[in-house]
């Protein structure tokens, strides 16, 4: 029998004490986090400190894991990430893994889900082609463009898209600016501003530290797989923003 939380209506996802493994490998230690509603959240930390895996396990993707994952104050940590994805949860991963071979349109398809509403009835945005154009003007032009035809940055764009269409509650981007254009960039910032704005709750795994301060209201920051700091962006000191800094 699953565990529940007392309810908390603003706290849509949190982890307790969570570690993972591979094979014998611990990676995380008693990662403790929560995001709440309409709530952007930077992991923050070098290569190999733990961020990506804390979304895997976050989404049930890690091959072994301890500790709870609640979502909608439910514990969920043992659900398949299919399960996770149909309560409302979405991952988009690093390397995108869009379907090469399906055209956009085909691709966003995959990943359509009925519409959702948050624990206290208000709708979760609905995304379709035509809303998700306005998100993405770039997409919008290529309908019938096989995703291997698109440039790095649509096929970020492409990977989000197809993971709204889920009509998520919470959106796991891991590295979304990662190798892309400056300009490409400042789209991806606008276009989490704008999921905020509509109530949708976004954690993502980020070193670009002047694009984590564009969006995000929060930050933690990870180190060798534990949380070694966490505050607001606002009160983010300028000892912690060098020492950050010279960890990345």
């Amino acid at each position: 029998m699953r565990q529940t939380l007392p309810p908390r209506p603003q706290v849509l996802l949190e982890c307790v004490n969570l570690c993972s493994w591979y094979g014998q490998a611990q990676i995380l230690f008693d990662v403790n986090l929560e995001i709440h509603r309409g709530e952007v959240v930077a992991l923050m930390g070098r290569n190999g400190a733990g961020k990506s895996s804390t979304l895997k396990a976050l989404m049930g993707l890690m091959p072994r894991t301890r500790g709870e994952v609640y979502f909608l104050g439910t514990e969920q940590s043992q659900l398949e990430p299919f399960e996770a994805a149909c309560r409302g949860m979405a991952y988009v991963p690093e390397d995108r893994r869009i379907f090469s071979d399906l055209t956009v349109l085909e691709n966003l398809s995959v990943g359509r889900q009925p519409a959702r509403a948050f624990p206290d009835g208000q709708e979760v945005p609905y995304w379709d082609f035509e809303r998700l154009g306005h998100l993405f003007p770039n997409l919008a032009k290529l309908p019938h463009q096989r995703g291997s035809q698109l440039s790095g940055g649509e096929q970020q764009m492409l990977s989000i898209a197809r993971s709204l269409m889920g009509n998520p509650l919470v959106l796991l981007l891991d590295e979304p600016s990662e190798g892309l254009s400056p300009l490409v960039v400042e789209q991806m910032a606008e276009m989490i501003l704008t999921l905020k704005a509509q109530g949708v709750s976004v954690l993502l795994s980020e070193q670009n530290l002047q694009f984590a301060q564009w969006v995000c209201d929060r930050v933690y920051v990870i180190e060798g797989g534990e949380i070694v700091h966490q505050s607001s962006i606002q009160a983010w000191s300028p000892e912690a923003q060098t020492r950050i800094s010279e960890g990345l």
